[in-house]
């Protein structure tokens, strides 16, 4: 099959919005857009039967829908549409397989009325093989002007696995030309605490030693993609609440988790739920190992 990006689409507008920006990455990516929609009740495709008669009728029109609206927006983009006779969470784990880039819709923290929120996108971007984006839907159901949203973000632990991670953000942030930030949040320890506040000699060393280790991960990267501006952004925060606030306004916000993690059921981690649960911008979560 011909690299996709696979978005799934429900009819809601968060999954509207997230199918415009798919398309807009797969444009810039080279790639075909896929619009998947599951629904365990999908019937056989008829041969010929009126509107009123084809069970299928809505599913279809949903699809074709999104299809006109996006060939109309990127005449030159290939659309295609896929309909599924499945559970929405295993069709979008097998597509995710299959595709470059796997695009959801979400509500981040307000009601849960999404049919790709909760239920279907967490399992999906828990268990994914490869990258899940979640995009949030602003009032009115539009994303914010992408000319506001100058930057990637990638947040990062200079101790743990980078490759994969890396490789995403440069490779989107030199796709849209724009500049990447790559923050590292350290957590200040309690030695570093005074009663006035912060000892600024022992800060000053966590900030040097952690630019020091950030420098050295990124330098590779920088070699491999000349073309894209790098900052590195220290923050003596948690990482959590670091990248969030680094991500405000930006066009993505890109967090790893691990592929395999023990226990019984796959874990999202804390700066995982924060992104997803707090960013206002598109969310990217990178598996790797």
């Amino acid at each position: 099959m011909q690299p996709v990006v696979t978005v799934g689409l429900d009819g809601s507008p968060e999954s509207l919005t997230a199918a415009r920006w798919g398309a807009d990455e797969a444009e810039k990516r080279g790639l075909t857009l896929r619009l998947l929609h599951a629904w365990p009740l999908l019937a056989p495709e008829p041969a010929r039967v009126p509107a009123e008669a084809d069970q299928n009728y809505w599913a279809n029109r949903l699809v074709h829908t999104a299809q006109a609206e996006l060939r109309a927006r990127h005449p030159g983009l290939s659309v295609v549409g896929d309909l599924v006779a499945d559970d929405a969470r295993n069709a979008l784990l097998r597509a995710a397989s299959e595709s470059e880039l796997t695009v959801l819709g979400s509500r981040g923290l307000e009601p849960v009325q999404s049919y790709f929120l909760g239920d279907v996108s967490m399992p999906v971007v828990a268990r994914a093989e490869r990258p899940v984006v979640l995009v949030r839907a602003e009032p009115g159901g539009a994303t914010a002007p992408s000319a506001a949203r100058s930057r990637v973000v990638v947040g990062l632990q200079p101790n743990g696995p980078s490759d994969d991670l890396l490789e995403f953000a440069f490779r989107t942030a030199a796709a849209r030309a724009v500049p990447l930030v790559a923050v590292y949040g350290r957590s200040v320890p309690l030695h570093a605490r005074v009663p006035w506040g912060l000892d600024h000699a022992v800060t000053e060393e966590l900030t040097r030693d952690a630019r020091e280790r950030l420098s050295g991960v990124l330098r590779p990267w920088r070699e491999k993609y000349p073309r894209v501006d790098v900052v590195d952004s220290v923050r003596l925060e948690s990482p959590a609440k670091a990248v969030v606030e680094a991500a405000e306004g930006a066009a993505l916000l890109v967090v790893g988790r691990r592929r395999h993690r023990p226990g019984p059921a796959p874990h999202l981690g804390p700066v995982v739920q924060a992104a997803i649960h707090h960013g206002r911008c598109p969310v990217a979560v990178v598996p790797h190992d």
